[in-house]
């Protein structure tokens, strides 16, 4: 039996998945399944993992792809048997910082929660099942501050929304798993020079992944259905 832990990252070809992929591959115990649309863009990690003597494995996903959802479980399913970690990073932010919700298209509503909540909870249904073979499953929503209901302002409707909404999925699903040894939080990286966040950010995207593993690594008395940034508790 394979005894390293088994994780799944979506999205991480560039940024916050990226470094959190890395991070995870280079820690002892840690088997990480890296994922994305396109396969070839994880040969950036692949490869700089490899120069230090780290594997990952690279698979396709598509969260809003049903069939794609499957044909990852089913793989996960025979090759390892089981998952421990799944850290959910894969998002867009498509609508502007200027637009008003009076004004906000609603295809692009659609289209945001379709990918950040919905293809989220579509591959955590999924890949649940596999991690109540674990010892200790971890599930890791990456949310954001700007979908914290107590500092909620106004700029880019669609995304706070997507990413309030992900909020209600990790208090629900930790709901639901209480009493398991599954632990579910959300996670804010802060503001990250990422594709999505912009060359002006002022954190590195490895900076940003830091309170992702550490969700993702959290020992058995540790916390479930909180929401964190620099591993410390924030407002909803």
């Amino acid at each position: 039996m394979d005894e390293r832990l088994i994780a799944v990252v979506s999205g991480a070809s560039r940024g916050l998945g990226r470094a959190a992929a890395h991070r995870l591959a280079t820690m002892d115990g840690y088997q990480v399944v890296a994922t994305a649309r396109n396969p070839d863009d994880l040969e950036i990690l692949r490869s700089k993992l490899a120069l230090s003597g780290h594997v990952v494995e690279p698979r396709q996903l598509d969260i809003t792809d049903g069939a794609s959802v499957d044909a990852l479980r089913d793989w996960i399913a025979t090759r390892f048997g089981r998952l421990d970690v799944l850290i959910n990073n894969a998002g867009i932010l498509i609508d502007r910082h200027s637009t008003s919700i009076l004004e906000l298209p609603l295809e692009q509503l659609r289209d945001t929660l379709e990918t950040n909540l919905i293809g989220t909870l579509r591959l955590t249904q999924a890949l649940l099942p596999l991690m109540r073979a674990s010892r200790a499953g971890r599930i890791v929503n990456v949310a954001s501050s700007m979908g914290q209901l107590a500092e909620m302002d106004a700029g880019t409707p669609a995304y706070r929304m997507s990413k309030t909404a992900l909020n209600a999925l990790t208090r629900i699903l930790a709901a639901e798993l209480a009493g398991t040894s599954i632990k579910v939080n959300s996670v804010c990286p802060g503001w990250c020079r990422t594709d999505l966040g912009g060359p002006e950010a002022p954190r590195l995207p490895e900076e940003g992944a830091e309170v992702v593993v550490w969700a993702a690594t959290l020992p058995e008395d540790g916390p479930s259905g909180g929401f964190f940034r620099d591993c410390l508790p924030i407002p909803w």
